[in-house]
């Protein structure tokens, strides 16, 4: 036990003698919070349309008006032609355009139906439905209120009417914020995991001094322990940072165990080091470890439900989401934090976890040769 706190301190005095990794530690991620829980986000807060009204009749500017009154859309434009709308659309400087025909209100009176066009931006195709869902829904509402409006409830003695009131668990005010965070804050812990224990033993390989470590008597394992307990530990220093920026800064609820997460967090991080550690044995150079890191890393986090669901992936991205050590813990977090589950509701998750730290570290222990 004491070579290993040894090995320990001697690994501390390396990292902070580093001026490049301190930075890498402390500064990188608390960057990356704040920038990408703002900018990482799928809600659209400002969409440009331009609206081509062919009628000029009251009814017309009634809808133009509704889409003025909403919070997401900002009408930049109202030309006379569908084409120079389309002229703008191409340049990108409209998301959608609205036409709306020649005698829409003298259609809709005497015939009580009449139809609009809706021509969206769909390159990007999450916000193209996100764009068409608002627009309908306000000419929707657009056409209750005619409907209340033509009806003269007050002469046929009242609409009988169902009334949905929407209320919404672990997250009213639908914050994305609040949904982001958590998943965040487990992508900084797993760049400070799995980058730094990797390139860490690579970097005794390239200065030399892992063979004078070999010719030691210190035993493989407490070797492998003293070198991946310091990161463990500082990535368990992030990720409470973190979780008091996120407090502080965005107000996320943290409505379950604070123990849990870190108790969770800790098994987790074991999965993540083992991980680096193993890549830290099939390669010779930092640079070598870093770009197998990354490739590792982006297929992890595109695949964990940080930014899109899970269950709306196709079957087999599902079962290969089995071996995603960040999708359990990003479920876990979540489930916590915005929840207030408890142990017995992420138990699967939990063990699931533990199952995987023992197989990635027995196997990155027995892949490692220690040779005297």
């Amino acid at each position: 036990m004491r070579t290993i706190l040894y090995i320990i301190q001697k690994e501390f005095i390396q990292v902070f003698r580093n001026k490049r990794m301190v930075p890498i530690i402390f500064v990188v991620p608390i960057v990356q919070l704040l920038i990408l829980v703002n900018a990482a986000t799928f809600e659209m807060k400002r969409i440009t349309m331009a609206v081509v009204d062919l009628d000029l009749s009251g009814s017309s500017r009634q809808l133009t008006s509704k889409f003025q009154g909403s919070p997401f859309y900002r009408i930049i434009s109202a030309p006379f032609s569908y084409e120079q709308a389309m002229e703008q659309m191409q340049k990108g400087e409209v998301d959608v355009i609205l036409q709306i025909p020649n005698g829409f209100e003298k259609t809709l009176i005497k015939e009580n139906h009449v139809g609009v066009q809706l021509v969206v931006n769909a390159i990007n195709g999450a916000s193209a439905g996100l764009i068409n869902a608002y627009s309908t829904n306000i000419i929707l509402d657009f056409n209750r209120e005619i409907l209340i409006e033509w009806l003269n409830p007050a002469e046929l003695g009242g609409i009988r009417r169902i009334v949905t009131e929407s209320s919404f668990w672990y997250n009213p005010k639908l914050n994305y914020t609040t949904y982001m965070v958590p998943g965040i804050l487990v992508l900084l812990v797993t760049i400070v995991g799995l980058l730094l224990s990797g390139m860490n033993i690579v970097r005794e390989k390239e200065i030399g001094t892992i063979e004078q470590i070999n010719v030691t008597p210190i035993r493989k394992i407490e070797f492998i322990a003293g070198k991946l307990i310091p990161f463990w530990i500082i990535a368990l220093f992030e990720l409470a940072f973190g979780l008091v920026l996120g407090k502080l800064l965005f107000n996320i609820p943290i409505e379950g165990s604070l123990w849990l997460i870190f108790l969770s967090a800790s098994v987790y991080l074991f999965v993540i080091l083992g991980f680096g550690l193993l890549i830290s044995t099939m390669t010779n150079t930092q640079q070598q470890s870093m770009l197998i890191s990354f490739f590792f890393m982006v297929v992890f986090i595109l695949m964990s439900g940080l930014f899109t669901a899970i269950e709306s992936m196709p079957a087999w991205a599902q079962q290969a989401d089995l071996a995603n050590p960040l999708a359990y813990f990003i479920k876990i977090m979540r489930m916590v934090m915005l929840k207030g589950s408890t142990f017995a509701d992420i138990s699967n998750l939990f063990y699931s976890l533990v199952v995987y730290a023992v197989l990635i570290i027995g196997l990155a222990v027995w892949r490692y040769r220690k040779v005297a």
